[in-house]
């Protein structure tokens, strides 16, 4: 029997009952090894029940957002940022009608295979496994949550719900993408093979973050000192706001740090309502009934035309003005050194390694899994205790 039905926006928001279109944690394309429902919890509440309970999640908390660990301790981390994302996933797909348990799951999980120190670090590894098949993040998020993990007597990873897995895997190159298929024929790879979409909630959890970090880059940006709020004010997604509040509350205009918040976010909730507003436009224009309709309808889970504009001029703004600031460089060169060196030094010394990475007979790519799974402090202590220099 199928529990769910269409619904309209405000019958959505009243009962909270999930849409025709929505994941159906009853009807899961199942995991990778099977096992018996949970007494209590549907399969996704189970996905993102393993997912907090994993080792690789408790490590976000020490892994790199923008500045590193050492910084500051109220600068975001990845696991701040993941909670971020989830939040506002969740308030998203309540309001369409999606399964708010499947986006938490996603939302969670989506990071997992990020490298100590940030983007940077993550570059460098790929640099460092050119020639023994790269390195992408979202790939090793994949690999964290079905491999990596060491949690279970009868299989590796956390054998996750094939909707949690496919979310999980943001992005995938082609070359990745048939690999994994040729593994696993018909799964969460296929769909970038065939041009397809994945499913509403995981489109809605991209958007998601993209929304979560441009808001707390900004919060980020100004607390450091690399970013001036007159910088601000020149961003126009962002001043718009900014005048709202002022405008409203005049008595905030000798206290920045509060005009800063409220307008953030304002900022927050009005791309949260005009995702809202241009999906559900976007679902009616398609005409589409089911979730696996909306697989193949094209992304559906979007920005009206102007807010994309808009957040796009932020983006490249924080770009220019914080990712690309001289001083944040300048962190960013001595990580890339740091991973590259502590590559070079586990390729030459496996047995530096714990001993299950050690044993492994693909050393590079062993190598990789074991440095992707640091956190910051932990490379940097290897490092030193490696090369008998101290970096950052």
């Amino acid at each position: 029997m199928d529990r769910r039905t269409l619904l309209s926006p405000q019958a959505v928001a009243d009962t909270g009952s999930l849409s025709a279109l929505a994941c159906d944690p009853f009807q899961t394309r199942g995991r990778r090894f099977a096992e018996p429902p949970a007494p209590t919890r549907n399969a996704f509440q189970r996905d993102r029940d393993r997912i907090v309970h994993s080792t690789a999640f408790r490590r976000l908390v020490y892994k790199t957002q923008v500045f590193l660990n050492h910084e500051g301790d109220l600068f975001r981390t990845r696991l701040t940022h993941s909670l971020e994302v989830a939040q506002l996933g969740r308030s998203i797909a309540r309001a369409l009608g999606l399964n708010e348990d499947l986006v938490e799951a996603i939302a969670l999980a989506h990071d997992l295979g990020h490298t100590p120190f940030g983007h940077a670090g993550q570059d460098a590894l790929h640099e460092c496994m050119a020639e023994h098949g790269g390195f992408e993040h979202n790939l090793q998020s994949l690999r964290v949550v079905d491999t990596l993990e060491e949690r279970y007597p009868q299989f590796d990873g956390l054998n996750l719900s094939f909707e949690t897995r496919e979310g999980i895997l943001k992005h995938c190159s082609r070359t990745n993408a048939e690999a994994i298929e040729a593994q696993e024929p018909g799964g969460v790879a296929r769909r970038f093979i065939d041009r397809t979409q994945p499913s509403l909630e995981a489109q809605l959890c991209n958007l998601a973050d993209a929304i979560a970090y441009n808001a707390h880059d900004i919060d980020d940006g100004v607390r450091s000192g690399l970013i001036s709020l007159d910088q601000m004010q020149e961003v126009p997604l962002f001043d718009r706001y900014r005048l709202q509040a002022l405008a409203e509350h005049p008595q905030l205009q000798d206290k920045p740090r509060r005009w800063l918040y409220e307008s953030t976010r304002r900022m927050l909730s009005d791309q949260v309502y005009d995702v809202i507003d241009t999906t559900r436009a976007a679902i009616a224009e398609a005409g589409v009934q089911t979730a696996d309709e909306a697989r193949l309808a094209g992304p559906l889970v979007r920005f009206s035309d102007q807010m994309k504009t808009r957040s796009g001029e932020l983006k490249k703004f924080l770009f220019a003005s914080l990712y690309r600031h001289p001083q944040v460089m300048q962190m960013m060169g001595q990580a890339q050194q740091a991973v590259h060196e502590l590559f070079a030094a586990y390729i030459a010394q496996p047995q530096e390694m714990r001993a299950e990475f050690a044993a492994r007979e693909d050393r590079h790519r062993a190598v990789a899994d074991y440095i992707a799974g640091m956190t910051d402090r932990f490379a940097l202590r290897e490092h030193e205790r490696l090369t008998g220099r101290k970096l950052l």
